[in-house]
């Protein structure tokens, strides 16, 4: 079966973000498509632990360990970008100033609910982080995540087993298989990778799909 690479699941995130949004990418794959965002567009990348205005990756042996993301990668800035406090960035994500976050996930629910922060495995120390706040506080919350896991089973489920980070908060998701978006009318498939059919992917997913 064919799959798309991750640098090519950034990419295919990128391609939707618009022009002048704030956008905060999450700890994991999401981190990738700041590396892919279209030179003519100007996105102001947020990170919850107090950075915006983030530009790609550095160089390697260009590091500064003192600038850094959520997951603890280091950064660039681009002009006019700034730190700060995190109690601040808390504020810009519950206050609904970004337009569009991009997190991982676990599962994602027919109806957008969210579970990426526990497996619901037993003494896991707690740790969801700024996930909930940003599941709920952006406008448009998309998640970037394998299709299956390691183990064969669509991630895209009816309902989660997981614990729950956000509830009814997912508009789309992106895998290394399709793009898909969860409507009141269903999930709808409007990109799949090259080479796979909707019946091939209906047969890995969980959940009912729909032709967009």
């Amino acid at each position: 079966m064919n799959r798309w690479t991750r640098d090519q699941m950034a990419q295919r995130v990128a391609i939707d973000i618009p022009d002048g949004a704030y956008v905060n990418l999450g700890i994991g794959l999401p981190t990738m498509v700041a590396n892919h965002i279209p030179s003519d567009r100007e996105v102001v990348l947020h990170s919850e632990n107090g950075v915006i205005g983030m530009g790609p990756a550095p160089a390697k042996g260009q590091e500064d360990y003192d600038l850094i993301n959520a997951g603890k990668q280091p950064v660039t800035l681009l002009p006019g970008g700034c730190f700060f406090h995190h109690a601040d960035s808390f504020g810009m994500m519950r206050g609904g100033h970004l337009d569009v976050c991009v997190l991982g996930a676990f599962q994602v629910a027919a109806n957008g609910d969210l579970a990426n922060w526990h497996t619901g495995a037993p003494d896991a120390i707690p740790a969801v982080g700024g996930a909930m706040d940003l599941a709920i506080g952006a406008k448009k919350t998309y998640v970037m995540m394998e299709h299956l896991t390691k183990s064969g089973e669509s991630k895209l489920v009816p309902a989660c087993t997981y614990p729950i980070t956000g509830v009814a908060c997912v508009s789309r998701v992106y895998t290394d298989l399709a793009v898909i978006d969860l409507t009141r009318d269903g999930a709808k498939v409007i990109d799949m990778v090259e080479g796979l059919s909707f019946d091939e992917l209906q047969k890995v997913t969980a959940i009912p799909l729909q032709r967009a």
